[in-house]
């Protein structure tokens, strides 16, 4: 059974800045949200704590956290709720089912990842994916894509998406999976991922037949 936060700590997370999710407490009070995955301390000075995607869930009152894997820490730009917490769906028979509290749950996570992005580039900008981004590509895509509202192959069996690895180390594939066979890719898959900081090109695969995007890490 998961532990739940103290009053103290529902306390700070719901008073978290809006725009940031930038928290304020004690040192013990913040290292316990960190350990709980909901909030990650940023890597440079003065180290201050912001909420984790799973943080920003349990301030919008949505579904219980789960606790983080063993060593997990959140600490060095890794958003370790995201391990332990939410999980984008790829497309795949594993896939959670979707609804109304899915879409939220995903927008959050998204939320919490942008600003990431922005605590742990040196600019500040959030059109370019973050370090935990470029190690997790397929879930970073298929995050990307849920929360823009797109339903995955799991849901849409005749049009929805398939995110997967590819045999190029820096780059995933996603397609659109049914029909007979599928013969065209959404293209607002491709302007959103565009959007959201990836390079994306348009191919014709011969196994499995049918159109597929190849999307990598924007570089800069």
């Amino acid at each position: 059974m998961v532990k739940p936060v103290t009053g103290a700590q529902q306390r700070i997370i719901e008073a978290a800045e809006p725009g940031t999710g930038r928290l304020s407490g004690t040192a013990a009070q913040l290292d316990g949200l960190v350990r709980r995955g909901l909030a990650f301390r940023h890597p440079r000075p003065p180290h201050a704590c912001f909420l984790t995607p799973a943080g920003h869930r349990l301030r919008e009152g949505d579904a219980p956290v789960s606790p983080p894997p063993p060593g997990s820490s959140g600490a060095g730009g890794r958003p370790a709720a995201e391990d332990g917490g939410f999980r984008a769906r790829t497309g795949g028979p594993e896939d959670p089912p979707g609804g109304a509290a899915r879409l939220r749950e995903a927008r959050a996570a998204w939320s919490g990842m942008r600003e990431l992005r922005r605590m742990t580039r040196a600019d500040g900008a959030t059109d370019r994916l973050c370090g935990w981004e470029r190690q997790h590509l397929v879930r970073a895509a298929a995050l990307t894509l849920e929360a823009a509202g797109f339903a995955p192959a799991s849901e849409e069996p005749g049009s929805g998406y398939e995110v997967r690895e590819t045999p190029q180390p820096d780059a995933v594939q996603v397609r659109p999976v049914g029909g007979t066979p599928p013969d065209r890719v959404d293209e607002a898959w491709s302007r959103t991922l565009t959007e959201a900081g990836w390079q994306v090109s348009h191919h014709q695969g011969v196994r499995p037949p049918g159109p597929y995007l190849l999307a990598s890490p924007r570089r800069g």
